[in-house]
Order: C-alpha cells, then sequence, then structure tokens
C-alpha cells in the first residue's frame, strides 16, 4: 500500500478505494495552507491599518471564501483560479489560496496558460499597492514577492505534473505487461492442453480399441471355451480399467489451473515391446522388424514414434480386425524410418465408424510438430503409414 505523501503526490487511478479518503486529506491540507500563508501576509502587507485597500475584517473574508472555493479546484482549476485572481487586488489574505489554484492549475492546465495566469497575479500586486494610501514597502517588493510564490507554486505544480505522468505511463506499461505475461500463460496452458488432448486421444483410443476387438471376438464366438471367454473377459476389464485411469488422470490435470503435480513418465521407443505384446495378447498378429542402431533419441522423438506406432495398430484394430499388422523401425539415413502395413478387408471402413480419419491427422500433426512428416494410404492389397522423424532434434 502507498504511503499517504506519496498518495498526496501521485493519486491512484479513478476508483482506486483510497482515492476519496486521499482527496479529503488533500482538501484539507490545501485550505489549511491558504489560510496560513494568508495570516501571514496580513500583517505584513498592513492590512490591518487604516491606510489599507479595504478594511481588515472584510480582506481576512475575501481570505476565507477563497480558501474554502479550493475545495471544488479539482474539478474546476481553471475557473478558481480565474476567480480568485482579481481578488488579489483588493484583498492580501486571499493571495495564499491564489497560489494553491496557482499550483493546481499547473497540474491539471496546459502549461502555456500558466505563464499569462502567472503574470496576472503579479499585475494584481501593483494594483493592491496603488490602492494602499500609505504602503510600507516600495513596489518591487510586492513585484519581487508575488513573482517568486507564484512561480515556485506554477512551477513545482509542473514538475507534480510531469512526475505524474510518468508514473502513470510506468503504471500502464506495468499493466500491459502483467496482461501480456497472463495472455502467454494462458496461451501456454491452451497448448499444454491440446497436447493433452492428443495424448488422451491416442491413449484412450487404443484401449477402446482393444475392447472393441475382445468384445467382437466374444460376440461371434459363440463356442469358445471357458478358458477363452475368461481370458478375453479379462482383457475387456484390464483395458477398461486402465482407459479409465487414463482418463481420470487427464481430467485431473485439466481441472487444476495450475498443475501440482509433475508430468508423468511418457513412453518412448523401449516401451514398444510392451504396446506390441498387449496388442497381440487382444489377438493381433503383429511381426515386428527393429533395425535400429544403438544411439541416443530425444525423448520427443521417441515419444511421437510410440504414438504412430499405437495409432497405427489401433487403427488395425478398428478397420481391419485379424489382419496380419508388420511394424519396422529402421534408420536408412539420418532420420527414423516408421513404416507399419496390415492387410485390407475388402471395402472401405464404413462412414459411422468412430473417429475416422482423426487419428491419422492427429499423427500427422504430432509428427510435423516433431520435424517430421507422414504418408499413408492403401499400397496394392495392404494399407500402409509411414513416418520420418528426425533422430536428433
Amino acid at each position: 500500500m502507498s504511503s499517504l505523501p506519496f498518495a498526496l503526490l501521485v493519486p491512484g487511478p479513478p476508483g482506486h478505494p483510497g482515492s476519496a479518503a486521499r482527496d479529503r486529506v488533500a482538501d484539507i491540507i490545501a485550505v489549511a495552507s491558504a489560510l496560513a500563508f494568508g495570516a501571514v501576509m496580513v500583517p505584513l502587507g498592513d492590512a490591518t491599518k487604516p491606510g489599507a485597500a479595504i478594511p481588515w475584517p472584510v480582506d481576512v473574508a475575501i481570505g476565507i471564501l477563497g480558501a474554502a472555493l479550493l475545495l471544488v479546484r479539482r474539478r474546476h482549476p481553471l475557473l478558481v483560479c480565474l476567480v480568485l485572481l482579481p481578488l488579489g487586488a483588493i484583498s492580501v489574505m486571499v493571495t495564499g489560496a491564489v497560489l494553491v489554484a496557482l499550483f493546481t492549475a499547473a497540474i491539471r492546465v496546459r502549461p502555456r496558460f500558466l505563464f499569462l495566469l502567472g503574470i496576472v497575479h503579479i499585475v494584481t500586486g501593483v494594483l493592491y499597492f496603488l490602492l494602499q494610501q500609505d504602503p510600507p514597502m516600495d513596489v518591487w517588493v510586492d513585484i519581487s514577492l508575488r513573482s517568486i510564490t507564484a512561480y515556485a507554486a506554477i512551477g513545482w505544480g509542473l514538475f507534480l505534473q510531469a512526475h505524474r505522468s510518468l508514473t502513470q505511463s510506468l503504471r500502464l506499461h506495468a499493466q500491459q505487461l502483467e496482461a501480456e505475461q497472463n495472455l502467454r500463460v494462458d496461451r501456454a496452458r491452451l497448448t499444454e492442453r491440446a497436447s493433452i488432448a492428443r495424448e488422451m486421444h491416442d491413449v484412450l483410443a487404443h484401449r477402446m480399441s482393444m475392447v472393441s476387438l475382445h468384445a467382437g471376438a466374444l460376440e461371434v464366438r459363440t463356442d469358445a471355451s471357458p478358458e477363452e471367454l475368461s481370458a478375453a473377459a479379462r482383457a475387456i476389464r484390464i483395458s477398461a480399467h486402465e482407459a479409465l485411469e487414463e482418463l481420470r488422470s487427464v481430467i485431473g490435470v485439466l481441472r487444476q489451473e495450475e498443475p501440482l503435480r509433475p508430468e508423468p513418465p511418457q513412453p518412448g521407443l523401449n516401451d514398444l515391446v510392451d504396446l506390441l505384446a498387449n496388442a497381440r495378447t487382444s489377438g493381433m498378429a503383429v511381426d515386428l522388424v527393429y533395425l535400429l542402431p544403438p544411439g541416443h533419441q530425444s525423448a520427443d522423438v521417441g515419444r511421437t514414434a510410440y504414438r504412430v506406432v499405437q495409432e497405427a495398430l489401433t487403427n488395425a484394430s478398428k478397420h481391419a480386425p485379424g489382419s496380419q499388422v508388420e511394424v519396422l523401425l529402421d534408420r536408412p539415413s539420418d532420420d527414423l524410418h516408421i513404416r507399419v502395413t496390415n492387410r485390407l478387408h475388402g471395402e472401405p471402413p464404413p462412414d459411422d465408424v468412430p473417429g475416422a480419419g482423426t487419428g491419422l491427422i492427429g499423427i500427422g500433426e504430432r509428427v510435423a510438430l516433431a520435424g517430421g512428416h507422414v504418408e499413408y494410404g492403401p499400397e496394392n492389397d495392404r494399407f500402409r503409414l509411414e513416418a520420418w522423424l528426425p533422430w536428433h532434434r
């Protein structure tokens, strides 16, 4: 929270919680300063002598009314100044209110008017000198005193105006930086959630395709033995349980505004063996040709390669159940080459297959983000999915 002196010099933006209290304190200080300065000027200007321009009680009354007029100086700075300046020709008590009005005008009015207002204040001092029957001091003393006090008030007001403008620009700049930072955070969060959504699609599509494959086998195998039925039911239960666990984990992350736990380890090339073993357990015939030389690859490349193979197995189980699937991983050049093929089953898959085509589009986007490219489509009597990924990134 800003201290009171700083809040008086540099007020907060409109509607700030402390604006009303700050304005009340500033009004009290302005009125008190005007009255105090005027009270000092009354004896100095010999306003109590018989030769004064007006009786001193009237002079004091004008000064008090002028100080009260300062309460509206914030809304009408130039008008208050124009009303008080002529009164300086007959009242020395109002001089304090005039200086406060000049100070306020210097903060809120364009600078080109301020020099003229200072001249008017000096001229009223000459008029006050001429209206006295027996001035106690020479006219140059009145001119000097009014010049020094007037332009000191104007100069201090201009300095404060520049300081407030600088503070306001810094405040706006800080707000812009904060807004930009929040925007970057939101974008990063959306990007991360999009990545989580892709992972959820890849994982759940594979799990549910295994469930569908086993359920289909149970539907057509009416002569299955109890052991086979038990194994298929167990595979369905395990796949469904794993799918629910993955879904629960992803939803838990999406519900968090700020992640409270680290991201779980993502699969890579070393996990392909388990992936193919699960596929074979579900009844798929999968052959793997692994020709990659020993070497380190980035986690991003390994995860992307795993998802490519996973999506290919999912598509094969969904669109060509029972088909022989061949998986090839090699590195003929500086790129990792992935090739997955399976035999086509007569007619193309029906249009009502859930998510038909979306998985391949997602794989294309994922591989492109990793710096590679994808090709897929029918080739002779087989469906081919090939991807090339940079080995090192």
